[in-house]
């Protein structure tokens, strides 16, 4: 996990918006802003929360799929490569 360096206070981001903006956009670390002395929130580029957002999604799948392969639900690695040919096969 990456140590977060950029902490500022909330007067900060209010001074310097445009250029947190620019930073984030140039090298996409994410800035921690305090408020008295406590982080309050992060703040960072919108191509990184996109990233871990699919990444937080994808990871749902598979532990929803590792769930019903541990409850027995679902099928073979060979059931369902013939399930697919068939679908192929029966295209128009």
């Amino acid at each position: 996990m990456q140590s977060i360096a950029n902490i500022k206070s909330i007067s900060y981001l209010k001074s310097n918006a445009a250029q947190i903006a620019e930073d984030l956009e140039k090298h996409g670390h994410p800035y921690v802003i305090t408020q008295n002395g406590e982080a309050t929130m992060v703040i960072q580029a919108v191509q990184q929360f996109q990233e871990k957002e699919s990444l937080i999604a994808a990871l749902k799948i598979i532990a929803l799929g590792d769930k019903d392969r541990i409850e027995g639900k679902g099928i073979s690695v060979t059931d369902s490569r013939a399930q697919l040919k068939a679908a192929r096969q029966n295209r128009p």
